[in-house]
């Protein structure tokens, strides 16, 4: 998933931007309209949406990603697929780290922070319990950053 998103009319979410990828339009249009929930090859995993100022840009960027619950907070996963670059998303907050979430059909303002070394693993444990296939995106030369979204 990419994250790339335009800024729409005002009162409105972002919109993709025309560089971002069909799939993730396709999955950013359907949350919204179902009320926060996806179906096809996404059905029944745990996504919300995720909107960071870009880093150079100043402009909202919405992106597509699987969360973990952890107590008040949500938990993602900055793995871009196993790739060892850090997605885009995870450069612009941390740039701003104040963002928006929307998860199901709550679109609320939260404050981004990685999480503590100390939680990292036993996070990433779980993940790959509820989720397996996240066990390919760590490799020896990256360890993937993981992101608290905590609500203010």
């Amino acid at each position: 998933m990419t994250n790339e998103t335009r800024s729409g009319s005002a009162g409105r979410h972002p919109e993709p931007a025309d560089g971002a990828g069909e799939f993730n339009r396709r999955v950013i249009a359907g949350f919204r309209a179902d009320g926060g929930t996806v179906g096809g090859e996404l059905a029944g995993m745990p996504l919300l949406l995720l909107t960071v100022v870009g880093a150079r840009s100043g402009e909202p960027r919405t992106t597509p990603l699987v969360h973990l619950a952890d107590g008040g907070r949500l938990v993602v996963f900055a793995s871009n697929g196993g790739s060892e670059r850090d997605p885009a998303w995870y450069r612009n907050l941390v740039a701003h780290p104040e963002v928006t979430v929307e998860v199901g059909t709550e679109r609320y303002p939260a404050l981004a922070a990685p999480v503590d070394p100390a939680e990292h693993d036993a996070l990433w444990a779980r993940q790959i319990a509820a989720q397996p296939q996240f066990a390919g995106f760590r490799t020896p030369a990256r360890t993937v950053p993981l992101v608290a979204l905590t609500r203010v």
